[in-house]
């Protein structure tokens, strides 16, 4: 196992042992203190990369769609555009011929109208998608597909890790006691809407924010933010221009403290920073799943063809 993949390690128990301890205090701290700082590390990052488009000019229409976002009330429409931003993202990124951009959006398009013949489903997605889909399933993509490029076997294991976690915190959930209220009362304002948005998803009706739910979101909102920060092979702080990072720092540190010093302000701050990142990286999230898919259909076929290969010597008459 190397360095990097034991800091891995330490770093998720860290986080889950305190989900146990603080939930509702840790959620809202992580959103508020690391999430700046990984939104606006992770759009320089992207910046580099020209965000996986074709032309950054479509980055700029994305953040302008974020920002029309925070004024948008009704989650329906919120999951419209931000499920439309998905598509088009997936077309421009993950598909490397006009015939498969074709392919994705009409799928796109049947897909979405799946979503359209159930009512509240846009609404969901207006919920889910920049939370807990983001912060978990696609750190879920990203952990696989770094684990199946490196071979590491100690990847795979940190995956099964992660998922333990999630297992444990649902199984046996916290009963911890709110320490600091203020923050356990922000906390329970910005995410509230999580527990319904499941509920009406899994058949839950009665589901809230309660400490299983806030435990979960407070451990992995946490190791979301953490897991970026180690990345330092795929960050290449040493690279990253000195005046662009101190600009960084500043800007995030600056948002953090805004929020406790104006919550209303410092929160639409906040919001725009997140939903912004959350589409810019559409992309990447789009062409992981297409790398990833490929890897497991690459497989697959390898399975098979080995055991085509086998399967006559197996049968071969001995001469």
């Amino acid at each position: 196992m190397r360095h990097n993949d034991i800091l891995h390690l330490a770093l998720m128990i860290l986080a889950l042992a305190i989900a146990y301890l603080l939930p509702f205090e840790l959620l809202l701290l992580a959103y508020v203190v690391l999430g700046p700082a990984h939104y606006l590390t992770e759009i320089s990052w992207l910046h580099d990369r020209s965000y996986f488009l074709p032309h950054r000019g479509i980055a700029v229409a994305l953040v302008v769609l974020a920002v029309i976002s925070i004024l948008i009330t009704d989650n329906s429409w919120l999951g419209f555009l931000a499920w439309s931003a998905l598509i088009v993202c997936a077309v421009l990124a993950a598909t490397f011929s006009a015939a498969e951009g074709v392919l994705v959006f009409i799928a796109g398009l049947v897909m979405t109208t799946i979503v359209l013949s159930s009512t509240p489903s846009f609404a969901l997605i207006g919920i889910l998608l920049p939370t807990l889909v983001h912060v978990s399933l696609f750190t879920l993509v990203f952990m696989a597909l770094g684990a199946y490029r490196s071979g590491s076997r100690a990847q795979g294991y940190l995956i099964a890790v992660y998922l333990a976690a999630v297992a444990i915190i649902l199984l046996l959930p916290p009963t911890a006691e709110v320490h600091i209220p203020a923050l356990a009362k922000a906390a329970r304002e910005h995410f509230e809407n999580v527990g319904p948005a499941l509920g009406k998803l899994f058949g839950l009706p009665d589901l809230t924010l309660d400490t299983r739910l806030t435990s979960l979101l407070a451990f992995v909102y946490t190791y979301h933010y953490l897991n970026w920060f180690i990345k330092v092979d795929v960050i290449r702080w040493a690279d990253v221009p000195k005046l662009r990072l101190a600009l960084v720092i500043a800007a995030s540190a600056g948002t953090t403290a805004l929020y406790f010093y104006n919550y209303a302000w410092g929160l639409i701050l906040l919001l725009v920073l997140s939903f912004s990142h959350v589409l810019l990286e559409f992309p990447l999230n789009a062409l992981s799943l297409r790398q990833l898919g490929g890897a497991a259909a690459g497989g697959l076929h390898a399975a098979f063809a080995g055991r085509n290969v086998e399967a006559p010597r197996r049968t071969r008459p001995r001469r």
